[in-house]
């Protein structure tokens, strides 16, 4: 052969595998929590000085509220919610985008109005808030805007923060043009393309100076 052809995607899981890394992402998300809950709870075992077991007592309750709020997110975003064709309120999923999100370096400006959405989209748009995330890595703010109105009304979200940028293995992932197999860490956006698709969408990450302009259209 006179050349090297270069790679193509990497092999789509199937059904039983997106599932499993589904799972693996949640767990991911939640060990840092649960894991502090238990070392709170190994200091107060040992008979600690007053001012240790306060510390166990607020590590504890930080990190309870934490992992609350994770599981809540994470079953809107990656869970079933609802039966088929089932509609989810957005002020619900403000609420849970805010108690997840919103950690002391990320703050959300939540601009959509409240109305039922079927639930594939609001999905999307929680699947499109992580991705968010993750191009502001020092932290910042995400402003989340309706692009058109009801039932068919899609999302633009704002990323502005320090150094904020486009991950190209994350554009890779949501254009299926990754030539890497989609492992526990690269799920999440290969979801959010399924989701975007389901819809009749795509999802885009564009840097438009400092900021980054993640858009469901």
């Amino acid at each position: 052969m006179s050349g090297t052809s270069s790679p193509g995607p990497g092999p789509a899981p199937d059904a039983l595998e997106l599932a499993a890394l589904l799972c693996s992402r949640v767990c991911h998300d939640l060990i840092s929590p649960v894991g502090a809950i238990v070392n709170g709870l190994e200091v107060l075992d040992d008979n600690p000085k007053p001012e240790d077991r306060d510390f166990a007592l607020d590590l504890i309750r930080k990190s309870a509220k934490t992992a609350s709020a994770r599981l809540q997110f994470c079953r809107l975003a990656f869970g079933a919610a609802g039966s088929s064709g089932a509609q989810i309120d957005l002020g619900d999923a403000q609420n849970m985008a805010k108690g997840h999100i919103e950690d002391g370096k990320v703050t959300l400006t939540w601009n959509l109005p409240r109305l039922l959405l079927p639930k594939n989209r609001v999905k999307l748009l929680l699947n499109m808030l992580v991705i968010a995330q993750q191009t502001i890595p020092r932290g910042g703010t995400l402003t989340i805007d309706p692009v058109g109105e009801g039932e068919t009304m899609s999302f633009r979200i704002l990323a502005a923060g320090l150094n904020a940028r486009v991950p190209q293995n994350i554009v890779d992932l949501l254009n299926a043009s990754s030539s890497n197999t989609v492992d526990a860490h690269a799920v999440q956006p290969h979801y959010t393309r399924l989701l975007a698709e389901a819809c009749g969408l795509k999802v885009t990450l564009t840097l438009d100076g400092d900021k980054v302009i993640i858009a469901a259209s």
